[in-house]
């Protein structure tokens, strides 16, 4: 007689069974399991009451994790696993498929809704007695695939939630549009929002700030279109589109941030900045800068995250080698002279230079900056913003920071010759200071202050050093995989005319898992280019050599070119040649 095949809810004991049979576990193990499961009656789910014992693999020796038991029972029921990605649920689509009440009852969560099939998770693959209702509902057939009940408790909770917020907004926002002409031209005299304080958009753009902090979001764009609202992350560089909201719904969120960024409201024809702190699901403080821009079908805003981490960055962490962090520290210790950082916007040259400020910032020493915008606010340091309308620019900033008992000064970017020339006489008056350049390298920066007007014997007398840098895309260390296809000859033709170091080169490629979104990129890293100015060097400077020569010498000094560097970091497994490439200046 065949074996009748399982029924009905996975018991945590059957799940230990099945995974000694398997020989996911030995018989050792699952009787230490049976043992200790069965000490305490317990509500939890079958998989996260085995995840929380801590079940030794057989084959690796370790505790298996919630994911590889949840993919284990689905190699068991014969359907397909998920990781549930939520960038890649339209939450307000799939929310049509069923009601959150019999979602939550059922314990399923819709995470696809396709013209010829609906997908929905379960993490019990055993139990079907809700397919036919859902078919009959959504007029298609289900697909069942399983993942972990942590995951789908918590995203059924917050898609559903998000749908109905959204759905409130649109609701709020209609009878705006309802509303006579007489009261939308009071209510613009008022400059009154409103639905920009509806619960429904308040809950909206509470979920946004919360669900880009949990995805690592570095930037979110809220983007008007034609017909709806387009939401975007980026994310390690990328951006990544996140949900599409009604027009009017849109317009409200832009109106809540804007009220929440102490922003003027009404004011829709120029672009503003702002600024927003809220805090992160860990309970750490989030500060957000704010920009908003006129386009053709409204208002753009854009919110720049800054990563409280960030503070705690060491060199290694942001990137640097042990050669290029020796150099750069020896150039930050030095009391006085010119220190800058080069390369394109969205290079990370902010992220290195507070990272450094925050580390000679001690009590013993007066920070001040002069920023356009103030980036990130630091009780460490004097930040001071920059007023174009009032006259107070970077170099009106610098000079009354002279006048302010400075020890180190940070310039946010010198664009022109009297910016320059305040730079250099902060440094001839016996002051540290940092400033950016956009560069394509080290070298080019010198070059580009005395095409500004600078003389090259102030620029030799006070420029300590110059850093150009670029960012790459970090290989997940979860799922990278040696590159066979790859050879040296290729790394030979990126870094010409250099030579790379035989049997050096292990290239790994990205391969993708639900750790980096099937990306099999996680995080981003800096690579670098530091220019120290020897003797040597100023005696060039002044000699008025070419920039062939200058970056000749400055390689004998020491510097290795952002191409050399970058493709060293792809030889040690922490990035491909690919965004190396992509990333940095052909060596000449």
């Amino acid at each position: 007689m065949a074996e009748q095949p399982y029924r009905g809810f996975v018991h945590w004991r059957q799940l230990v069974e099945w995974m000694q049979e398997d020989g996911v576990i030995t018989a050792e193990v699952a009787e230490q399991t049976i043992a200790r499961c069965s000490q305490a009656e317990s509500a939890q789910p079958a998989l996260v009451r085995l995840a929380a014992v801590g079940i030794e693999s057989a084959a690796e020796g370790r505790p298996l994790e919630l994911e590889q038991l949840t993919q284990f029972l689905a190699r068991r029921a014969g359907l397909d696993y998920l990781r549930i990605d939520p960038l890649k649920v339209d939450a307000g689509k799939v929310s049509e498929a069923m009601s959150s009440v019999y979602a939550e009852r059922h314990k399923i969560l819709p995470v696809q809704l396709a013209a010829t099939e609906v997908v929905v998770a379960t993490s019990e693959p055993f139990v079907d007695d809700w397919v036919t209702e859902v078919e009959r509902q959504a007029k298609r057939p289900v697909r069942r695939v399983v993942a972990n009940p942590t995951d789908i408790k918590r995203y059924t909770a917050e898609f559903f939630a998000l749908a109905k917020s959204v759905r409130a907004a649109q609701k709020s926002g209609g009878s705006a549009v309802s509303a006579s002409f007489e009261q939308l031209v009071e209510l613009g005299k008022s400059g009154r929002q409103l639905d920009a304080n509806d619960q429904g958009v308040i809950q909206v753009v509470d979920w946004l700030w919360q669900y880009a902090f949990d995805q690592r979001a570095s930037d979110i764009h809220v983007e008007p279109r034609r017909d709806q609202g387009v939401i975007r992350f980026r994310i390690d560089g990328v951006l990544h589109p996140v949900y599409q909201v009604p027009s009017g719904v849109m317009g409200a969120i832009t109106a809540r941030i804007k009220l929440l960024g102490r922003m003027d409201v009404v004011e829709k024809r120029r672009p503003q900045d702002g600024r927003i702190k809220t805090r992160n699901p860990r309970g750490e403080e989030i500060e957000m800068r704010l920009s908003t821009l006129p386009t053709a079908f409204g208002e753009k805003l854009v919110m720049r995250i800054f990563d409280p981490d960030t503070a705690v960055k060491d060199l290694s962490a942001l990137g640097f080698t042990e050669h290029d962090a020796a150099r750069w520290q020896s150039l930050v210790e030095r009391p006085y002279g010119i220190i800058l950082v080069t390369g394109p916007t969205g290079s990370g040259k902010t992220t290195t230079l507070y990272s450094t400020l925050r580390r000679v910032a001690t009590e013993e020493v007066n920070v001040s900056t002069i920023e356009d915008p103030i980036e990130n606010i630091d009780p460490r340091l004097n930040q001071t913003q920059v007023q174009p309308q009032l006259n107070f620019g970077f170099a009106e900033g610098v000079r009354a920071l002279m006048r302010q008992d400075p020890d180190i000064i940070m310039i946010g970017e010198i664009r022109d010759l009297e910016t320059a020339e305040m730079a250099v006489q902060a440094a001839l008056t016996g002051h540290l200071v940092f400033t950016t350049l956009h560069t394509n390298d080290a070298t080019s920066a010198l070059t580009r202050l005395m095409e500004l007007g600078i003389p090259s014997y102030l620029l030799s007398a006070t420029v300590l050093g110059v850093l150009a840098q670029r960012l790459v895309r970090v290989l997940c260390k979860e799922c990278r995989v040696l590159d066979e296809d790859a050879s040296a000859q290729t790394l030979a033709e990126a870094i010409k005319p250099w030579k790379p170091n035989q049997g050096s080169y292990k290239p790994y490629k990205p391969a993708g898992c639900v750790e980096c979104r099937m990306t099999g990129f996680r995080g981003r890293m800096g690579i670098y280019e530091l220019l120290t100015v020897s003797e040597t060097f100023k005696e060039q400077l002044q000699n008025s050599c070419t920039l062939a020569q200058l970056r000749k010498q400055a390689i004998a000094d020491g510097m290795r070119p952002l191409r050399l560097a970058g493709a060293r970091r792809a030889a040690e497994g922490f990035t491909t040649l690919q965004e190396v490439i992509s990333a940095t200046p052909p060596l000449s």
